[in-house]
């Protein structure tokens, strides 16, 4: 990986500048933000058709050995040995106070055998901690350098096939290693069906051609990216989930099965164990502006009497929705679909109400 600057350089940068991007500075990373056709038409692209985006800023993390299972058991509220091979699930990194350092999708590629799929703005800390909880382990933990590309959209698995890629039997929330060094899962931050490809730097400019083309996908930026998943109901880490936040309060604990929750195994398990028993202090919600301005992350939420009642973690406008759209975390009282509040806008105080999750329905593909 070249740098520039204080800006890490992705390995397909020559594709995405002759494809017209406009790059910007994303937790470390030169990521292309928007490409000629421009965010509300790549949006629709991905929902109507299907959306290549290059999410190689993203780390793919190798677990393996007699006690990978043990160690990532704990490291994570999981139970990895009750995955089948292939199987991919959803988890998090906790902080001793239960707050969540990182989001993770974890795929059984092997008996002995797991592929992490961290955050960018956390692969760095993830590797450390992850390295440092190995200590105890018969386990090895290698960081991966790969190009990582999303398909995502109705036309995804089409797309794949004709690019010549076996996604047979491939269905949502599994993953496969296709090829030596490749990995590709069922899976994505969009709502929609489609797959996260991981190869090695010598097969991606390939793989990303082959994808593009039948001229059904094209190049998304990372601006329809967020569009995209904030629409369904998807989380930011560093924005909507913090080490400062926790899976209960959340709303993220149906990721983590009840058998665990009482294990008692994994960091952070005493505190979560008295989160649960105490139920959430605020809850993560949707929230619906009226009229079409958005609002935005940092916003504060007032109730009818203006009394502060939370804040807005996420927000902008949903293409597909055809209205603004944002999530943030209220006061469980609150948190009922349909309350009426206030954000507080540039000194004004625009009407929202509280809208369940997810604003676009998800289509995922599950066989």
């Amino acid at each position: 990986m070249t740098e520039t600057g204080d800006l890490k350089l992705l390995p397909l940068e020559e594709l995405h500048v002759a494809a017209g991007a406009r790059f910007g500075g994303f937790a470390g990373w030169s990521m292309p933000l928007t490409y000629p056709p421009g965010v509300m038409k790549e949006h629709l692209h991905t929902r109507a058709t299907a959306g290549l985006f290059d999410i190689s800023h993203m780390k793919l993390i190798l677990v393996e050995g007699p006690q990978a299972a043990a160690l990532l058991r704990r490291a994570c509220p999981l139970d990895p040995e009750a995955l089948e091979l292939s199987q991919s699930k959803y988890s998090f990194f906790l902080t001793e106070d239960a707050g969540i350092i990182d989001d993770l999708i974890i795929t059984r590629l092997g008996p002995e055998r797991f592929m992490v799929v961290a955050n960018a703005g956390n692969a760095a800390t993830d590797v450390v901690h992850l390295t440092s909880l190995a200590k105890g382990f018969d386990a090895k933990v290698t960081p991966l350098d790969r190009v990582f590309l999303a398909l995502q959209g109705p036309a995804a698995a089409s797309i794949a096939a004709k690019a010549g890629l076996d996604i047979s039997g491939l269905t949502f929330m599994h993953g496969i290693e296709p090829k030596p060094g490749w990995f590709m899962s069922r899976s994505g931050y969009t709502g929609e069906d489609g797959f996260e490809i991981g190869v090695p730097i010598a097969d991606a400019a390939g793989l990303a051609t082959s994808l593009l083309a039948s001229g059904e996908a094209m190049w998304i930026g990372l601006a329809a990216r967020d569009s995209l998943r904030l629409e369904a109901g998807l989380c930011l880490h560093g924005q909507d989930i913090t080490p400062e936040t926790n899976p209960v309060d959340a709303g993220l604990m149906w990721a983590i099965a009840k058998p665990v929750r009482e294990a008692d195994g994994f960091v952070g398990a005493k505190a979560l164990a008295a989160l649960v028993a105490h139920g959430p202090r605020s809850k993560r919600v949707g929230l619906k502006p009226e009229g079409r301005q958005p609002v935005r992350a940092g916003a504060q939420l007032f109730d009818a009497d203006g009394n502060p009642a939370g804040h807005v973690t996420s927000g902008g406008f949903g293409p597909s929705f055809e209205a603004p759209v944002a999530m943030g975390y209220v006061p469980t009282a609150l948190a009922v679909p349909g309350t009426s509040l206030f954000a507080e806008v540039r000194g004004n105080r625009l009407p929202v109400s509280i809208h369940s999750l997810p604003f676009v329905p998800h289509r995922y593909f599950k066989g």
